[in-house]
């Protein structure tokens, strides 16, 4: 049976070339980083030239890079960093978006448990909040925004340079995740105007573990972990070095193949979305909003409400089947894909709960071939039938 990994964006399988690279500091050169003895030194060596092109890749100073475990810990470091970091002036308020991942509104509700300012905007149909939103959001003590460059379910892409003008002009932090968009877009931070910014380096063909967090020159924060001095002390302890290389590797090439790439998904995608109506037996929903708003190149959400009168389509169920025919998608974010909830995400952007609970994430790879997607259309067609009883 053939095998197609459509869920990418969940994670995305390792680059030899990648592993060729992390693989002499996963046997012989595996001395810490800190230490000052020769094989210490050689791994100091190692994560700072991975720096040198980690900043290179973002239009960004080394200084300006702090490596981290994943997003996940990218994004706590950013919000409760910079919170904690503008207290001294005043500015305490939060102010990030509906849709955004659990990285981020996991915090945001904590902040919020405990008294804090924070102001959750709800996105339009599309998925993403507007500059004017932000705008009419931000107070006198806002201190940090919080917005999504794409999101990780429906592929929306946001207005960031727009949000960027709005937050300079009231002298508010921006920080953006852009795990879904590195290794596609060019994330020149100066450009974006952003202050923080995050990815993680399993998301462009790197390994799990690790990530990146950017903090401007003008972003001074503390640490989240609380340890040793590593990563001029914004994050303790001792450093991944195998997975620091990897993830430079890792986003130097992506970078490099990044239009290439982005065209060939984008002819995927198109391949895709024409080809649901007729794989389609019943109404579906597209939630990723293509040729209506911008939106990344590797994922198409669709949804399948109830038919008539008729039962709505169990999505873990038709998962399940399709990847009993050898095609593997999700229902959305991997981070959330064992809860039996509706996404956040599209009810968010307004969808009835029981078409919510029937959505999957078709999410494309640098390696996907036109053949898959049509075998997987295939699939979709068979299945869906089968289950509606058609």
């Amino acid at each position: 049976m053939q095998t197609i990994y459509l869920d990418h964006a969940a994670t995305t399988p390792l680059d030899p070339k990648v592993f060729e690279a992390m693989e002499p500091h996963l046997r012989e050169h595996y001395g810490n980083a800190s230490s000052v003895h020769r094989m210490g030194r050689k791994a100091r060596f190692a994560v700072e030239d991975a720096r040198e092109r980690v900043a290179a890749c973002l239009g960004a100073e080394p200084g300006e890079i702090v490596f981290t475990s994943g997003g996940t810990e990218a994004d706590n470091l950013a919000i409760k960093g910079g919170l904690r970091a503008r207290r001294e002036e005043g500015r305490t308020g939060l102010v990030t978006s509906a849709s955004e991942h659990e990285a981020v509104l996991r915090p945001a509700e904590r902040l919020q448990e405990d008294g804090g300012e924070v102001t959750i905007l709800p996105p339009a149909g599309h998925g993403a909040v507007s500059p004017d939103q932000v705008a009419g959001a931000i107070g006198e003590t806002t201190a940090l925004v919080s917005i999504m460059h794409a999101n990780n379910e429906i592929g929306t892409l946001t207005d960031i340079e727009g949000i960027a003008e709005v937050c300079r002009a009231h002298n508010v932090w921006l920080h953006c995740d852009a795990v879904q968009t590195a290794g596609l877009f060019d994330l020149d931070v100066t450009d974006l105007g952003v202050d923080l910014l995050s990815v993680s380096g399993h998301k462009f063909y790197g390994p799990k573990g690790v990530g990146v967090l950017y903090v401007s020159g003008r972003a001074d924060l503390g640490p989240l972990l609380e340890g040793g001095s590593q990563e001029r002390d914004r994050r303790g302890g001792t450093e991944n070095v195998a997975g620091i290389v990897g993830l430079a590797e890792a986003l130097e090439r992506a970078t490099e193949a990044a239009e290439e790439r982005t065209e060939h998904l984008r002819g995927l995608q198109k391949r895709l979305v024409d080809g649901l109506d007729a794989a389609t037996p019943g109404p579906f929903v597209l939630n990723t909003p293509v040729g209506e708003h911008p939106t990344a190149p590797h994922v198409v959400n669709v949804a399948f409400p109830p038919n008539g009168d008729g039962e709505p389509v169990d999505g873990e169920m038709l998962i399940l089947n399709l990847d009993m025919k050898g095609v593997m998608v999700s229902a959305g974010s991997a981070c959330t894909s064992g809860a039996l909830e509706p996404s956040h995400v599209l009810e968010a952007i307004g969808l009835e709960r029981k078409t919510a609970s029937a959505a999957v994430r078709f999410s494309l790879g640098k390696d996907t071939t036109e053949d898959e997607i049509d075998r997987s259309l295939e699939v979709l067609s068979d299945t869906l039938q089968r289950m509606q009883g058609g």
